[in-house]
């Protein structure tokens, strides 16, 4: 019988890695399974739920190419859409270690990937995993009273926390506080209100109905830990409430889900942008790389388009170049650099 095993197996062996070459076995399996994959970490939707309505919820099955991630990270989740790959990043609800993977998008107005997951997502949909990051994570040594404050959709990364606790038998204290606009709009509410040990507290910026009113302040962390201080807190959402957060708990761990700004002047620096690998050199605009690159006919790969994803990183072999996020300028040879967030000082060439 021809089991998943013995294809795993089969899929791994040095001899039909020869065999297949140039182009590797995953070109050829791919075609019968897109998750029977060695190298490429891809998963299959096996359950689609919406428990807000403004929220998709999909459990993944990943392949075995993932490697997992550390409760708090995000993954570059990558979709086809009208035959071009996007990616976006996403946090995980799901305690590490689990063998499936929870995802809940929280949905964007004008949002790409988020309009067309909350549509059109169905199990057996097959998503790529491209890589996983961020530093927003428990310390190996657990604190013993732990604040997690999440607004909106950044209740996933801490409820990943909360959830490997609960799995390590943590006995330690916990409070958790969510911010969402109403009570039909905060997920995971019936699940956090079945926790037990842990004080959970719900405040709704659009009414009074919550356990909380308003915005975090000291009479919020009060509640929360009416006695003591807390020894670690971690926050994650719109940049107000973690500023509100961090204000009151300054050694607080944060990570925001709103994406950098940043802005192109236009102007050209007179130089030359030439794409070495396709022989083509274009006259500096004043815009991004990528914008250059897409103008001159290239079709290069890119996800967010604003420095989050990394799926745009390419080579820069020569030149100098300055970050629009940090305004930061580098002139090193052979560098990588996210070409969707980076415009050219004088002449650059990229391995594009």
């Amino acid at each position: 019988m021809f089991t998943e095993t013995l294809s795993r197996r089969i899929r791994r062996s040095a001899l039909v890695g020869v065999l297949t070459g140039p182009h590797g076995v995953d070109r050829y399996t791919e075609v019968y399974d897109r998750t029977w994959t060695v190298n490429d970490a891809r998963a299959k939707v096996v359950a689609v739920r919406k428990q807000t309505p403004r929220s998709v919820t999909l459990t993944l099955q990943p392949n075995d190419a993932w490697r997992g991630f550390k409760a708090g990270q995000h993954i570059n989740l990558t979709v086809e859409i009208d035959g071009r790959r996007r990616t976006r990043c996403y946090s995980p609800a799901n305690a590490e270690g689990s063998p499936i993977i929870e995802l809940t998008i929280g949905l964007h107005d004008g949002g790409l990937v988020s309009q067309h997951l909350y549509r059109n997502a169905a199990p057996g949909m097959v998503l790529g995993l491209d890589s996983v990051g961020g530093d927003f994570t428990l310390p190996t040594q657990r604190p013993r009273r732990i604040l997690l404050v999440s607004g909106g959709s950044g209740i996933t990364p801490v409820l990943s926390m909360l959830r490997t606790l609960r799995e390590e038998n943590f006995d330690g204290g916990v409070a958790f506080i969510h911010y969402a606009r109403n009570r039909e709009e905060a997920a995971y509410a019936t699940e956090l209100a079945a926790t037990p040990g842990v004080t959970v507290l719900h405040s709704y910026t659009r009414s009074d109905r919550g356990d909380l009113t308003g915005h975090f302040g000291p009479d919020h962390l009060a509640a929360a830990f009416p006695d003591v201080e807390p020894d670690a807190v971690f926050v994650c959402g719109p940049p107000a409430l973690v500023d509100a957060v961090r204000t009151h708990c300054p050694d607080a761990r944060s990570e925001s889900f709103v994406p950098p700004v940043f802005s192109v002047s236009g102007e050209s620096t007179g130089g030359t942008v030439t794409f070495t690998d396709s022989s083509v050199t274009v006259t500096d605009d004043g815009q991004t790389l990528l914008s250059q690159a897409e103008a001159a006919g290239l079709t290069p790969e890119n996800g967010c388009r604003m420095g989050i994803c990394h799926s745009c990183t390419r080579s820069k072999s020569r030149g100098a170049v300055r970050n629009l996020i940090t305004g930061a300028v580098s002139s090193a040879d052979c560098e990588d650099i996210q070409i969707c967030v980076t415009a050219p000082i004088g002449d650059v060439d990229i391995d594009l």
